[in-house]
């Protein structure tokens, strides 16, 4: 079977993007896995705790630099459906960093235009953290400058299979037939519906592996690694991050015609 050839985002409207100017480049969608907390703690002799807040800093700068870098949509990776297995102390600290982040740079994030949306299960959180998101994304649901997507309590595999599961039930229920489903049905079942494919996930730490990171929606995205722990992460590694994207030359399964003569 012939790869496809058509970009993924093609269609996709840049709904939320307003003042942009006509004819600009389409602003990016960015993913990042926030990794690195717990190594910069243990370098310096502290709690994995405090690395942890450290990085809600990170995510601050790297929020406010994004839109000047024609970011339109910014994916994070805050707490993964596996982190659960982490100890007790450590998983009642990231629980509370959404809290954190919300209190200290809510009206920051209204003022600025910033559409707020947690990805991710609602399954386990405790109640008060609940209202804190709900709140969070209510606040911020008619800005249209910037989306910031925040995946907490998300897996990439899970997502997938929560959304094979309601297109069942729609099914069942003879709401959808399964000749229906494509895979732009099946993607606006996911948590991501709203945002169209990452254009780059980007890694900090060293590590250079997904982690159940939008499994489904970066199957044509480039990947970008870098070699700085998260909580020092700023606007001049997303700007480096960005740059080494550029270079990259995008196919989408095609061949370029340049490279079809060449081969003959």
């Amino acid at each position: 079977m012939a790869a496809q050839n058509e970009n993924p985002s093609a269609g996709v409207p840049a709904s939320g993007l307003s003042g942009r100017a006509a004819g600009s480049p389409r602003p990016l969608h960015v993913a990042i896995v926030m990794d690195g907390n717990g190594r910069w703690a243990k370098q310096r002799g502290l709690p994995r705790t405090l690395g942890h807040r450290a990085g809600v800093e990170a995510l601050k700068r790297t929020v406010a630099a994004a839109p000047d870098l024609n970011i339109g949509w910014l994916t994070v990776f805050g707490f993964s459906t596996e982190n659960w297995s982490r100890p007790a102390a450590e998983v009642s600290e990231l629980m509370a960093l959404p809290k954190r982040y919300f209190e200290s740079d809510i009206v920051r994030l209204e003022r600025d235009g910033v559409r707020v949306r947690v990805l991710g299960q609602r399954e386990g959180l405790s109640p008060d953290l609940v209202r804190i998101i709900e709140d969070a994304q209510a606040r911020t649901a008619k800005n249209d400058r910037f989306a910031l997507n925040i995946a907490f309590n998300y897996g990439g595999q899970a997502d997938i299979v929560e959304a094979a599961r309601r297109f069942a039930e729609e099914v069942a229920a003879g709401r959808a037939r399964p000749e229906d489903l494509d895979t732009a049905l099946f993607s606006s079942r996911l948590a991501t519906a709203e945002s169209p494919p990452p254009d780059v996930v980007i890694r900090p730490s060293g590590e250079q592996r997904l982690s159940n990171f939008l499994l489904w929606e970066s199957a044509y995205a480039e990947f970008v690694f870098q070699d700085v722990l998260w909580p020092d992460y700023g606007p001049e590694h997303l700007k480096a991050a960005l740059q080494a994207f550029a270079g990259r030359e995008r196919r989408y399964g095609a061949v370029l015609p340049d490279d079809v003569l060449a081969a003959g």
